[in-house]
């Protein structure tokens, strides 16, 4: 995940049923570059040749991957960009149910504890190892102890993993239908056992079993790409070559796209209306993306629960919507966008906008104006900084913002009382609620803080099949434990934008997935 916002609206839910296998489906993506030649042992060679068509990608982005060994890049929107070389077990439709990857059907045990995945027949890896059981056991424990695993805490319902063949059975500590959408593309991207052995080197040199195999990377800049032709849905795989960029300065990628420098990229809402000025096709990708003020209670002033709820009264979300959304986002209060299934229509509102409250509040809690002071910690400039230190400067808190480009460090260590966090959110909703609210989530910066009653109504969601009919039910409850907590205050939902060519045909609209499957690319 991002310290800054990736913007994304609301869909509807996966499911996953006890003891009934799925079909499939699957997805493709890219990348772009040059310098630094990658020589990955096994990789099929010429695939542009051979398919003749000559389709390139030329992708720029504003979120190029910072590491390319996925259990150190974690589930942040980068995720996107690995998912050119890596598949996963399952991904998401257009639902945003869990539906075959590498695993062509899972079942679960008749008490919900246990799950077996069953991996297609004769795949590889681009360095030529197996695609089999053992490497999803490699993959699962690798993300639960690699010492820079940005992953482990989303394993937490995982005891371990039994490989046998082209099954891998995941063995659970608790009873888990979450387990299939948990185990896409966000948090189980699986690398070749042999290649991960070196996690340094992957980290450089991926390997995987996605659509595409790296060819060249220059760090933090370009990556190119060319088609895997063993990728296991090769045949809907149209685009030959992808050029990867990361984006320069956001005021040229609309003239680059125009131009034909890229001829896809995602956008800031800012940037929108100039693209559709352009003549490119301007669409709404959905997905789960909120922002949120993140406080910690264990250090003061937010020690007081007064004090929480005058920032909560203090805070007008409308003008985080129409400051920086440009008409495409909207105000939230949840950790999900309106309209997403985990959101919760009773807890809508719960502490409006109330800056008369709020001092009201902070005199009682014996604060006058102006007592308070607060440095907000952020990694680089943020107009929602802004806009927070004048919402509260008007409730009488001063706020100083201080950036630190090492924020990461004390933000996850949580020694920081005041910051900001955007999340991309899990396909999994129930990992979206433990990594804001949970003891150990990774966005709760109050931890091991967590709200009463929420543990039980999580196990609860946990215990239910996702294609129960009173699965919404239950998952809202637990949205509605979690919100009982002091630690977060949200405040707006965007969704992603992707400006493109009209050279490049419609993408599959799931949601904060981008899926090259048919996706076709005219003119090259």
């Amino acid at each position: 995940m991002s310290g800054t916002a990736v913007p994304r609206p609301p869909v509807s839910r996966p499911h996953a049923a006890p003891r009934r296998p799925r079909a499939a489906v699957v997805a493709a993506a890219l990348a772009t570059a040059f310098s630094l030649t990658l020589t990955l042992s096994g990789c099929g060679g010429g695939s542009s040749a051979a398919s003749g068509a000559g389709s390139t990608l030329k992708w720029t982005s504003t979120y190029f991957p910072s590491h390319w060994d996925p259990v150190v890049a974690g589930s942040g929107a980068q995720f996107r960009e690995l998912a050119l070389v890596y598949a996963s077990l399952t991904r998401t439709d257009e639902k945003g149910a869990a539906v075959p990857d590498l695993a062509e059907s899972w079942e679960y045990n008749d008490k919900g504890d246990e799950v077996t995945f069953r991996l297609r027949p004769g795949l590889t890896f681009s360095d030529g190892e197996p695609v089999d059981g053992a490497a999803v056991k490699a993959a699962v424990e690798r993300a639960q102890k690699q010492k820079n695993s940005a992953l482990f805490g989303d394993l937490t319902s995982i005891e371990s993993v039994e490989a046998d063949g082209l099954n891998a059975t995941v063995h659970l500590n608790q009873v888990d239908y979450q387990i299939p959408q948990l185990l896409g593309q966000r948090v189980l991207q699986i690398a070749s056992p042999k290649a991960a052995a070196s996690p340094a080197t992957l980290d450089q040199k991926p390997v995987g079993a996605g659509p595409f195999v790296l060819r060249q990377l220059v760090p933090g800049t370009k990556a190119v790409l060319e088609k895997n032709p063993d990728y296991w849905d090769a045949e809907n795989i149209h685009i030959d070559d992808v050029e990867l960029t990361s984006a320069p300065d956001a005021s040229t990628v609309v003239s680059g796209l125009r131009t034909g420098v890229y001829n896809f990229a995602d956008i800031a809402p800012s940037q929108a209306e100039a693209a559709k000025k352009a003549g490119l096709d301007v669409f709404v990708q959905p997905g789960f993306n909120a922002s949120n003020i993140s406080l910690n209670i264990n250090k003061a002033p937010f020690d007081d629960a007064r004090v929480v709820d005058a920032v909560r009264h203090a805070v007008n979300r409308q003008e985080f919507v129409d400051k920086l959304t440009f008409g495409y986002g909207e105000t939230t209060d949840q950790p999900f966008p309106k309209g997403y299934v985990a959101y919760d229509p009773e807890s809508e509102n719960a502490y409006p906008y109330d800056p008369a409250k709020a001092r009201k509040l902070l005199r009682e809690a014996g604060h006058e104006p102006g007592d308070i002071k607060l440095d907000l910690v952020i990694p680089e400039e943020d107009p929602q900084a802004e806009i927070v230190q004048a919402q509260l400067a008007k409730v009488g808190i001063t706020v100083g913002i201080r950036i630190d480009k090492n924020w990461a460090t004390p933000f996850f260590a949580k020694d920081l009382a005041f910051s900001l966090y955007s999340t991309t959110g899990r396909d999994s909703a129930v990992q979206t609620l433990t990594a804001h609210f949970g003891p150990d989530g990774p966005l709760n910066l109050s931890s091991p803080y967590e709200p009463k009653g929420f543990a039980d109504a999580v196990a609860e969601v946990r215990r239910t099949p996702l294609d129960a009919p009173g699965y919404p039910k239950v998952l809202r409850e637990a949205t509605r434990a979690g919100l009982k907590s002091q630690a977060l205050v949200f405040t707006y939902s965007s969704p992603n934008l992707i400006a493109k060519s009209k050279s490049v045909s419609g993408l599959p609209a799931n949601p904060a997935h981008i899926d090259w499957t048919g996706v076709k690319i005219a003119g090259n």
